[in-house]
């Protein structure tokens, strides 16, 4: 759950069908933009699944041939994890919108979608861990102090959606959400069984194997792991207000 200093930012929620989420960003144009790409990447997205069915149901990579932008990204990133392409939606929405925003010279862009983030920042960014009542939900989370980055966690305990494995959270860190989105799937799948410690040593392996994928922290019953380049983990108010969890460069500092 990311946000900014609303002293010099500006952020909105939005809610289109499935998509829901937070967009900040140093330019009020940069917003709208944002708003813009996920209508006209949803769109072109349903109207793709309308001829190719396949598309969103199956478990497996769908290759895709002369389909839109949000399709061919899809299909990339769940390649690259081996599962289904719904598993990157939210990621390579929040991607595509981040990148509109760029365009337009924003130097602070960040789209949350469902829980998966995108970031492109000037200066560090928190983000919080939520997953649902674990103990550490809300309470630790990750400073994010280099960009491009894309952020996403799969649980098969606190989420909705589809996932074969038990894992609290997954977190993923990766060059991209899309990519995040299809592997925290991927890694929470195998996150499972009696033996907690294999269990998480299996899913940072599986994690690590993923080409893309920078980083990965694993929450399992009373196991912690992570593994390859993880932000710094930092405490959080459980409290805090969303705009807190964006931390100012310090002036002067390089």
């Amino acid at each position: 759950m990311p946000s900014i200093n609303p002293k010099d930012l500006f952020k909105q929620a939005f809610e289109l069908k499935e998509s829901r989420g937070i967009i900040i960003s140093d330019s009020e144009d940069a917003i709208q933009t944002a708003m813009s790409s996920i209508k006209f990447h949803r769109k072109e997205l349903e109207k793709y699944i309308q001829e190719h069915p396949r598309f969103l149901y199956s478990l497996q990579p769908v290759p895709v041939n002369k389909g839109p932008k949000v399709a061919e990204l899809m299909s990339e990133a769940t390649e690259a994890a081996e599962v289904g392409p719904m598993a990157a939606v939210a990621g390579v929405l929040a991607d595509l919108a981040v990148n509109d925003m760029v365009s337009k010279g924003a130097k602070v862009a960040v789209v949350e979608n469902g829980g998966e983030a995108s970031v492109v920042s000037d200066r560090p960014v928190d983000v919080a861990l939520v997953a649902g009542d674990c103990p550490l939900s809300k309470r630790v989370g990750f400073r994010l102090e280099h960009s491009p980055m894309g952020i996403a966690t799969s649980s098969g305990v606190y989420s909705h959606a589809l996932s074969f494995g038990d894992a609290e959270a997954v977190t993923i860190f990766a060059r991209n959400a899309g990519l995040a989105d299809a592997a925290a799937t991927a890694v929470g799948n195998v996150v499972k069984g009696d033996d907690h410690r294999g269990a998480v040593e299996c899913g940072i392996k599986r994690a690590l194997s993923i080409k893309g994928v920078e980083g990965v922290f694993i929450l399992y019953r009373d196991r912690v792991g992570k593994g390859g380049k993880v932000p710094l983990i930092i405490g959080i108010n459980p409290l805090s207000r969303t705009e807190d969890l964006f931390r100012r460069q310090p002036h002067g500092s390089g």
